[in-house]
């Protein structure tokens, strides 16, 4: 190991007394106008103004000090940090400089006396004072001796020190140096250090000798232990948690752990190295403030990276026994880098550290939330590695499969005609299970920057958002709360972090207990942070059922979590949505989600009904549930505009394959592959295919409420039939470019822009009126909700007439709509009613058609009606829209 020098010099210090000394005084402040005083652990509110103390040292006293002791070196086993050699730091002079940022801790020893220790700073260097008073000792005389040492990571191994003139107790290594007595029950004694030395803790105990010769007496605190105070390592303070910065620069940490019976401070010079270069075991009598763990230091000196260790944590099993020696990363980490990058080639699981550097300088150039009404939203689900990693992307190797990479292909976006994007998560995960297993919540992946570092991800995911957002794009995050990748929070805490006993759906392992408060506060805070930081426009909250759970793995009718974040001031503009899906393939329990009016939800039950539907087993009940916004989920107060409607979505089968691929255990996947499993080159059954994935996104697109496209259904991305996330591939932008995906991306396209056209049908935030609705089954006769064989189903919304006359022209007015769907195997023939007056119909879709006459952005008017009464023949598997609009259109 490498030598901590250390230049100590150590001086016997006699107080003036208001004496008069023929030799010049000597001037030492004791304490700084910024003195913070700590009795043992809780900190005072007196901040005393500057106390200065005249101590007078003759000039042999000085002398003495300095012949008698010369400077020593010490070899600290733990640390790998080498420091030179230099002289002693105390010199024979009249006048002392000041003592600066003056800590003071206050002790009671064992036998009621008071031990009063400042450590300061002077110049560069630091002056430890102590100060014993109030000592009365059995049978004790006129004499104290120090018995001290310094250490950083094991307080029961003192660094040694060496010299010609000086041994150190062999067994222990401690030093022993008097007190010089100022009175009759006074005592101090000064100890210098250089800051290079720093940050170490002292450690000592007094000796005072029995009068009559028989030995010594130890003298201790009040606990019977050991005196500890840090020296160049303040206390620190216990909020902000994880690391922050003062304005003169010094950093400040702070960690949770209750039931850590040590906390170590690791810090790293390089970030490839296996071992700290130093290891700083935080004292519990001065760097504890009730669970939360804490310390500051003036500078990160050389040290690129940190890290904690725990002693004697509760761990999940023994599997886990690992983290009581592993160097954990701080979960409040802004910035975090993998001290092993090839870790798998290596066969070795990553470790992460927390940077030592503030957040890098950003110019948003005055960009601001959208803050989009959620009824206006289109939104397209993307992975930002897999949006752009193909070669066909034609991006550079640095750009593709980063967030940069999506700010390039932000036109594909506005031709879908989208107004949000939902990243799946892109906080840091395991690289082998994938981004729905965190490591981390605070900093997106690495993985995701141009160059593969932290800040470049950083940098990068801001100028993402910036651009997205001058293009009127929101940025919406999947996140995960409710489990962790293996190693992720495991070794800090795990009874508080985790559930640690088996319950209903809960595993032992990594699924995280979100309501208890300090979990709680974590996912707060993480949202906060990406509101804040970078700009998030709202979160999709993964497995959230979950967050509904207690202690002990219970519901909750009113989860704190979820409550807590609907009344969050910082988050009271963000998008909240629901998602019950869980990675692991756990089914979701049926359960209320409780909203306050905030929370949105991701609607399975859209998916399942459409599905169902299309496939020719569903109700038209059900269907007719989901066209007008699913009131049976949204009517208890929120609303059609709080349903994120999705057809497929990034787990399960993707659009294509569900109208390819029905058999060999996909029957949870309500898809039907339309005549032949798999591929095939039948015309008859790719013309079904077709209709089918045009019907679903018709459905989509017109339903009330919020539609999410998956990215790759607009090009006919396939899993090849596997509903498996893993199986799903990078996106292919040459399928852009087929016949499939230009006509489906411009029926997207079209789908997107006559949503915003008739906003004031598909676009609503309250649900329309009874009067506004009539529903037709065949033949123009009333529907037969319940019956199963009925496949089909037509709508007339009406405009509400005396809306339209406050928002709109009478050149202008917005006529009604007639949308009808048929998933017979056989034609319907479709009776339109009479339009409304002054208006004629307009056909705008229809799904059975070729390419490009299918959809018309004009449409094609309906000059054939005849008493108020139109037929038009419906194909099989097919739907419809025609819109009434007066000649002015």
């Amino acid at each position: 190991m490498a030598t901590l020098a250390a230049s100590l010099a150590f001086r016997p210090c006699c107080f003036n007394c208001g004496a008069v000394e023929s030799s010049p005084p000597s001037k030492l402040c004791a304490a700084s106008a910024s003195a913070s005083h700590y009795v043992f652990k809780s900190k005072c509110t007196r901040r005393p103004a500057r106390l200065e103390v005249e101590k007078t040292l003759s000039a042999q006293v000085c002398q003495n000090a300095v012949t008698t002791r010369p400077d020593f070196r010490a070899c600290a086993s733990s640390s790998r940090v080498s420091v030179d050699e230099t002289q002693p730091v105390f010199t024979p002079t009249t006048e002392v400089d000041e003592l600066q940022k003056v800590s003071t801790y206050l002790f009671r020893t064992d036998l009621g006396g008071l031990v009063s220790v400042s450590v300061g700073k002077k110049n560069v260097n630091y002056v430890v004072t102590i100060d014993v008073s109030s000592l009365q000792t059995p049978r004790g005389g006129h004499k104290l001796v120090l018995i001290w040492g310094v250490y950083t990571s094991d307080s029961s191994s003192y660094m040694h020190l060496g010299s010609q003139y000086f041994t150190p107790d062999a067994k222990t290594g401690s030093i022993e140096t008097p007190f010089t007595q100022t009175s009759f029950d006074t005592f101090a004694l000064e100890l210098g250090f250089e800051a290079k030395q720093t940050p170490f803790y002292l450690s000592f105990l007094l000796k005072s000798p029995l009068r009559d010769g028989s030995g010594d007496f130890e003298i201790r605190n009040h606990l019977s232990a050991k005196f500890c105070v840090p020296v160049g390592l303040n206390a620190g303070v216990p909020s902000p948690m994880g690391l922050s910065f003062s304005t003169d620069g010094s950093l400040n940490f702070a960690i949770f752990s209750r039931n850590a019976q040590g906390v170590v401070l690791c810090f790293y010079d390089d970030t490839t190295a296996d071992r700290p270069a130093l290891e700083l075991d935080l004292d519990p009598c001065i760097n504890r403030s009730g669970d939360i763990w804490h310390a500051s230091m003036e500078s990160a000196w050389n040290f690129v990276s940190y890290g904690y260790r725990f002693k004697g944590s509760f761990s999940q099993g023994d599997g886990y026994k690992s983290h009581l020696e592993s160097v954990l990363l701080d979960p409040y980490a802004k910035i975090i880098v993998n001290s092993i990058p090839n870790h798998h080639d290596l066969g070795l699981p990553p470790k992460y550290l927390g940077r030592l550097c503030k957040e890098p300088d950003f110019d948003w150039g005055g960009d601001v939330h959208l803050n989009l009404p959620m009824e206006k939203l289109v939104v397209y689900r993307l992975n930002v590695m897999r949006f752009t990693e193909h070669k066909s992307s034609k991006l550079p190797p640095d750009i593709a499969g980063t967030f940069s990479g999506v700010t390039e292909k932000v036109h594909h976006l506005k031709d879908l005609g989208v107004n949000a994007i939902l990243l799946e998560p892109i906080f840091s995960f395991d690289e082998q299970k994938g981004p729905y297993f965190p490591r981390h919540f605070f900093s997106p992946t690495n993985l995701h920057g141009p160059s593969r570092g932290s800040i470049s991800a950083i940098n990068s995911m801001k100028e993402m958002v910036k651009k997205l957002h001058a293009s009127g794009i929101e940025v919406l995050l999947e996140v995960v709360f409710t489990r962790t990748a293996d190693g992720a929070l495991q070794g800090i805490d795990d009874s508080s972090y985790y559930y640690v006993h088996r319950g209903e759906g809960i595993e032992t392992t990594n699924v995280l207990n979100c309501n208890y408060p300090t979990v709680q506060q974590m996912i707060l805070n993480s949202l906060r942070h990406w509101v804040t930081e970078f700009h998030i426009d709202g979160f999709c909250f993964i497995n959230a059922s979950s967050l509904l759970r207690g202690f002990h793995g219970e519901y909750l009718s009113r989860p704190p979590l979820i409550e807590a974040i609907a009344f969050d001031p910082l988050l009271s503009k963000a998008k909240l949505i629901a998602d019950y899906w869980d990675p692991h393939g756990v089914a979701p329990k049926g359960t209320h989600f409780p909203h306050w009016k905030r929370w949105a939800e991701v609607n399975t039950n859209f998916c399942n009904d459409v599905r169902n539907f299309l496939r020719g087993e569903g109700l038209l009940s059900d269907l007719a549930t989901r066209l007008c916004g699913s009131g049976d989920i949204f009517s208890d107060g929120r609303g059609p505009a709080f349903s994120f409607n999705y057809i497929a979505r990034n787990a399960g089968l993707p659009l294509v394959d569900l109208v390819s691929f029905s058999g060999g255990g996909l029957a949870s996947e309500l898809s039907w592959n339309c005549g032949e499993e798999g591929p095939t080159t039948k015309t008859a059954v790719l013309e079904r295919r077709l209709k089918q994935i045009r019907n679903f996104l018709f459905v989509l697109y017109v339903s009330l409420g919020v539609p999410i496209l998956n990215m790759g259904d607009e090009c006919g991305q396939s899993s090849w039939g596997s509903p498996s996330y893993a199986d799903r591939k990078p996106f292919d932008w040459n399928a852009l470019v087929t016949g499939f995906g230009i006509q489906t991306t411009e029926f997207i396209s079209f789908l997107s822009s006559f949503r915003l056209k008739r906003s004031d049908l598909l676009e609503q935030r309250n649900f329309l009126k009874e009067e506004n609705i009539d529903w037709h089954g065949s033949d123009h006769s009333p529907p037969r909700w319940e019956d199963p064989d009925c496949k089909f189903l037509a709508m007339r919304l009406k405009v509400d007439k005396a809306e339209s006359q406050l928002s709109s022209e009478s050149s202008q007015t917005k006529g009604d709509l007639y949308i009808a769907f048929n998933t017979a195997d056989h034609s319907e023939s479709v009776v339109l009613p009479p339009p409304p007056e002054g208006m004629t119909w307009h056909h705008l879709v229809d799904t059975a058609l070729p390419f490009p006459g299918f959809f018309s952005t004009e449409g094609k008017p309906v000059l054939e009606q005849m008493a108020g009464l139109y037929t038009y023949e419906m194909k099989p598997y097919s739907c419809t829209l025609f819109e009434a609009s007066n000649g002015n259109d």
